[in-house]
Order: C-alpha cells, then sequence, then structure tokens
C-alpha cells in the first residue's frame, strides 16, 4: 500500500473527524398533515384506516398533548421560526394569493440553521408562507431544493388555484406549482398525493446517506378540495355522508404515502439514522369531512378541536419506543429541539417561544413547557359560522360585566394555557362538538353557550372535551391568566394584513409567483 505523505495526514484526520460529526447527526424527516382531524387516524378510534400512522407511532413515540394552530399559515411560521405569531404579524388568518406579505425576511429559519449545521435541505410540497418577491421563496429561506405550491390549496389534479382579485373585479384561475423557482408544468393529471411522494422519493435516491439530510414534506392531504382516486374511497362505501367518504378516501393516500416513504428511507440507507416527525397543522375542518371528536371545535377555532394535533415521532434512535406521551409540546418547540438534536446553533435567532424537548420525546423527561399562547386576534371573523341558529336564550352564569375592568379587554379572540388550565376570551370561533358522520347521514351538533358569553376556562387535563367551564369557581385562576394575555399583548407586533395587490394577477395564461 502507498506511504500517505505527512501533508495527508492531518488532512485524513480532518475528514475523519468530519465523518464522525456527520455521522452523529440524524436526518430529520418532518411530514406535515394538512387540516388533518384528531378523529381521522386510527389509533384515536377513527373509522378510517391508517395502518402505516398506526405502526409507526406504536414502535415510536406519539404525542398526545401536543398543539399546533388553528390556521396554516401560523402553524407553518411557527415551525420554522420557532416564534410565537403575535412575534411575527400573522395574528390574522393566513396569507391569500395577493397579499403582498411574506414571512419576514430579518427572521431566521429552521433550514438555515441546519444548513450551517452541514445539512442538505429540502422541501417538497405547500409552502404558504408568502411568495410576492423572490425572497420570500423557499429557495431563498434555507432549502437547497423545491417541489410544490406556493399558495394555500388548489385542485389536486391540475394544480391550479381560482382566486377572486377584490381589487380587479376578476376570478383568475392559474397554475401553481413550482420546481425551484421555475414554473413546472407537465404534471396536469397527476394526483398530488403521488406527486409529491414520487419526488420525495427521488430525493432520497439520488442522496448520499452519508450526508445529513432535512427533508421536510408539507402535503397538500387533506385539505380541501375534496379530490381523490375513485379506488381509494371504494373501501369507505358504508360512509353515507359524502364528504366523510371522500375525506376517508384523501386519509388512505397519505397514510399510503407515509408507508412508501418510509420503505425508501430503509430502502437508500437512511432509516437506522433518522428521526421522522408526523403532525398535523390544524384541527380537521368539519366542512370538508374532518373530524375531531370528541373535542370541541374545528379548524379556525381556539378549542381544542381547532389546536391540538396529530402528531407522534418515530425513530431507531429514540431511547425509549412503543410510548403514549402526555407532555405538554408545541409545534414551535420543534426549531430548537431539532436544530439541538443535529448539533447546531439557534445563536442566530430573534428570542424563541419554542423549547428543547427531545428528552421530553425521547427519554420521558419532564416538559420544559408550562405555558402556552395559542393566540390574540383583535381582528377575529369566523367565514364559517357554527351549522344552525344560535339560541340567544341560552342561560350562562358569565355576566358580560363581570371581567371588563380586568388586565386584558375579554372581548378580543384570545387563548392561553397554563399548566392544565386554558383561557378562552372573546368569540373563539364555532363551540360545537361534531359527532363522526361516519355512519350516519346527518349528525347534529350538540347545544353551543350562550352567544353572549366572552370567558371560559378549563382544566383540560380533567376536562379535554373543554364541557365544564370553571371560571367562575376560580377567579384568581381567571385574573392571573387574563395578566398573562396582557403580557402578550404588549410584546406583540403589530398585526400584518395588507389589502390586495392588483399586480398580482397572473394573466389568463400565466402562473401564480412573485409580483414585486
Amino acid at each position: 500500500m502507498r506511504r500517505l505523505q505527512p501533508v495527508a495526514i492531518p488532512l485524513l484526520c480532518f475528514h475523519l473527524l468530519l465523518s464522525a460529526a456527520r455521522g452523529s447527526q440524524p436526518h430529520i424527516v418532518f411530514i406535515l398533515a394538512d387540516d388533518y382531524g384528531w378523529n381521522d387516524v386510527g389509533y384515536h378510534g377513527s373509522v378510517i384506516r391508517t395502518p402505516v400512522l398506526d405502526r409507526l407511532s406504536a414502535q415510536g413515540v406519539r404525542l398526545e398533548n401536543y398543539y399546533v394552530q388553528p390556521l396554516c399559515t401560523p402553524s407553518r411560521s411557527q415551525l420554522l421560526t420557532g416564534r410565537y405569531q403575535i412575534h411575527t404579524g400573522f395574528q390574522h388568518e393566513i396569507i391569500w394569493p395577493c397579499q403582498p406579505h411574506c414571512l419576514p425576511l430579518d427572521e431566521k429559519l429552521l433550514p438555515q440553521l441546519l444548513k450551517e449545521a452541514g445539512y442538505s435541505t429540502h422541501m417538497v410540497g405547500k409552502w404558504h408562507l408568502g411568495m410576492y418577491k423572490k425572497e420570500c421563496l423557499p429557495t431563498r429561506r434555507g432549502f437547497d431544493s423545491y417541489f410544490g405550491y406556493l399558495l394555500g390549496s388548489e385542485n389536486y389534479y391540475t394544480h391550479e388555484r381560482c382566486y377572486h382579485i377584490a381589487p380587479l373585479n376578476i376570478t383568475r384561475c392559474a397554475l401553481d406549482l413550482r420546481d425551484g423557482e421555475e414554473v413546472a408544468t407537465g404534471f396536469t393529471g397527476m394526483y398530488s398525493g403521488h406527486l409529491f411522494t414520487q419526488r420525495t422519493i427521488d430525493l432520497l435516491s439520488k442522496h448520499n446517506p452519508v450526508q445529513p439530510l432535512f427533508l421536510y414534506l408539507a402535503l397538500q392531504s387533506v385539505h380541501e378540495p375534496l379530490q381523490v382516486p375513485k379506488e381509494y374511497m371504494e373501501p369507505y362505501n358504508f360512509i353515507h355522508d359524502v364528504n366523510r367518504r371522500h375525506y376517508a378516501g384523501m386519509v388512505s393516500v397519505m397514510d399510503e404515502a407515509v408507508g412508501n416513504i418510509t420503505d425508501a428511507l430503509q430502502r437508500y440507507g437512511f432509516w437506522n439514522n433518522t428521526v421522522l416527525i408526523f403532525s398535523t397543522d390544524n384541527g380537521g375542518q368539519t366542512l370538508g369531512g374532518g373530524n375531531n371528536w370528541p373535542l370541541r371545535g374545528r379548524k379556525w377555532t381556539l378549542w381544542e378541536g381547532g389546536v391540538r394535533g396529530v402528531g407522534f415521532v418515530t425513530s431507531p434512535l429514540l431511547k425509549q419506543k412503543g410510548r403514549v406521551n402526555r407532555e405538554f409540546i408545541h409545534i414551535s418547540d420543534w426549531l430548537p429541539t431539532l436544530v439541538h438534536l443535529a448539533k447546531g446553533s439557534t445563536k442566530g435567532t430573534k428570542p424563541l417561544d419554542g423549547f428543547d424537548v427531545w428528552k421530553t420525546i425521547s427519554e420521558g423527561h419532564s416538559s420544559p413547557r408550562n405555558e402556552l399562547l395559542h393566540n390574540i386576534d383583535p381582528l377575529f371573523v369566523d367565514y364559517s359560522p357554527c351549522p344552525v341558529s344560535l339560541n340567544e336564550n341560552a342561560t350562562s352564569s358569565v355576566h358580560l360585566s363581570k371581567w371588563q375592568y380586568s388586565h386584558f379587554n375579554v372581548s378580543i379572540h384570545a387563548a392561553i394555557r397554563s399548566g392544565d388550565w386554558k383561557l378562552l376570551t372573546g368569540y373563539p370561533g364555532c363551540s360545537y362538538w361534531f359527532p363522526p358522520p361516519s355512519l350516519s347521514k346527518q349528525s347534529q351538533p350538540a347545544p353551543p353557550d350562550s352567544p353572549k358569553k366572552n370567558l371560559w376556562l378549563f382544566n383540560i387535563a380533567k376536562d379535554p372535551d373543554e364541557t365544564v367551564d370553571l371560571s367562575d369557581r376560580y377567579p384568581v385562576i381567571v385574573e392571573k391568566l387574563l395578566s398573562r394575555l396582557r403580557y402578550y399583548q404588549d410584546g406583540a407586533v403589530p398585526i400584518v394584513y395588507p389589502d390586495d395587490d392588483p399586480k398580482c394577477d397572473p394573466g389568463k395564461a400565466g402562473a401564480w409567483g412573485p409580483w414585486a
């Protein structure tokens, strides 16, 4: 064997040290489902079959006290920044196609931090964090590659999004699919659940497992429109509700996709050094086939049905496997958790609201989180009111003036958790408990509170379904949590929710994309 020259020895040592360092960095695969409800996964007792999610979660750690935001953009922003939406201006709704707005460019995102730690970073699927100028695009925010759609929803087959541009008084339907920063054509007729899965598998097949990988797959499933190949619906012919039957088929596509991706992780040599996280972005939308039973509320609301999320972690690297974890975890916790796991640094970020919860997940330690601000939105409007007229004469033990001189304006849409206690103020959104529509042609939601009611206190540990308001019994706790809401409100940045810009118009044959 040829003798190494002395000058080569330090170089060899450097490469060996680099390989050793990278070998201790796990591959990170984050799969984010869209509008996936609490009662839509098999292991929560759903009639919808999810054998892959059931098996992977049983092998790992099921997160049963895990929280997300009630809407798409806020959850995704908190995932990638580790910061509450009151600190990024996303308190109100989402980013609509023609709003000149995106995730603030001075925020350092999770993929950027992982790149600094030596990771290759790739994203497939839904962005929905703004695209009005090129600086907002995923490839300018830390991802080495991107394939997917930039807006919040679209047709699963044509990949087009229709949107009414108010300043022009026209409705425009245009393509929303990108490969990197270029418009991706030639995919019409390919179902996105299959298209995004195949693109993910292609990425894995071309990537060297020696290089640490961060793969963020933000699925379109199971967001509306309710579209799915017919063969996935056939096993659910026993479900009479048409929306629920379509939705069930869409869940089956998603479950199959996760199985195909985990098979690829094993086939291409990633699995033994991979941490896979599965999460929803918000609660299920009952108007679109989703269900959160027995939790109260749905997507858009601050009730548990809007913010308690389906989530789990599975990995050979977990120290304790096959467990149900009931510790307090939030979607903003993933950034510090994953950066620490990757042996990176969060020094370049703004002050984080998330916590490193890896030991909580992997070893069963107590969560470092004791408090969670769900949101404060003075502009809240519920575009999906409850399905029947509210009973204006419903009784309520809460007097309208009782808390009017408190630390916080209780007419504002807001909610906060502290330990086991949860306080909601203002109008949290539709307050029904929606029974599963799976077997009956029609389900009648339970009666709500009086529409005059504007404050609730629940012990979520004892009453996760939010059935017994304890605000009269524990006024001291109410006052404490109202003071915490005031604290967060005082530290909030102004809401950013600009009017539509007519320059967004892609034209009759164009594609949605940056215009500024």
